[in-house]
């Protein structure tokens, strides 16, 4: 994840999960966002409530063969972001959490999101009535 402003408290929460759930999830600060955009060698999708529909993107979305940069961001995102962008997309038109757009968005374009296993000490045990972990490290 590159991160527009850093903010040390976001870094650590990230750091703490994936010390706890494992996975190779890092977070870069970016100290110049736009040119990083502008310089991305691949799509750059940025998801807004403003956007096109989703469903009218997903099938090209999961063709998509080149590597994919999204842009979420929160509260006002700056123009450039709508220009830069090769889709302008929206999981909804109404208010919404960002990171809610970018799950489901990930979700729908690949496959195996649901079912990757990270191997962190704790293993989330799917249940229907309660909260259920394991602790491997024991």
């Amino acid at each position: 994840m590159y991160l527009s402003k850093p903010d040390s408290r976001v870094i650590k929460t990230i750091d703490d999960v994936v010390s706890k759930f494992g996975g190779d999830f890092e977070v870069e600060p970016l100290s110049n966002p736009r040119k990083f955009a502008k310089n991305w060698e691949g799509r750059l999708v940025h998801l807004t409530m403003f956007g096109l529909p989703f469903e009218d993107f997903e099938d090209k979305l999961k063709e998509e063969q080149s590597p994919l940069l999204f842009i979420v961001g929160a509260g006002k995102v700056p123009r450039w972001a709508f220009e830069y962008a090769d889709y302008n997309i929206s999981i909804g038109n109404q208010p919404h959490s960002e990171i809610a757009a970018l799950s489901i968005t990930l979700s729908r374009i690949n496959q195996n999101y649901v079912s990757q296993e990270f191997e962190g000490p704790l293993q989330v045990i799917p249940s229907s009535d309660h909260r259920k972990m394991i602790d491997t490290s024991r």
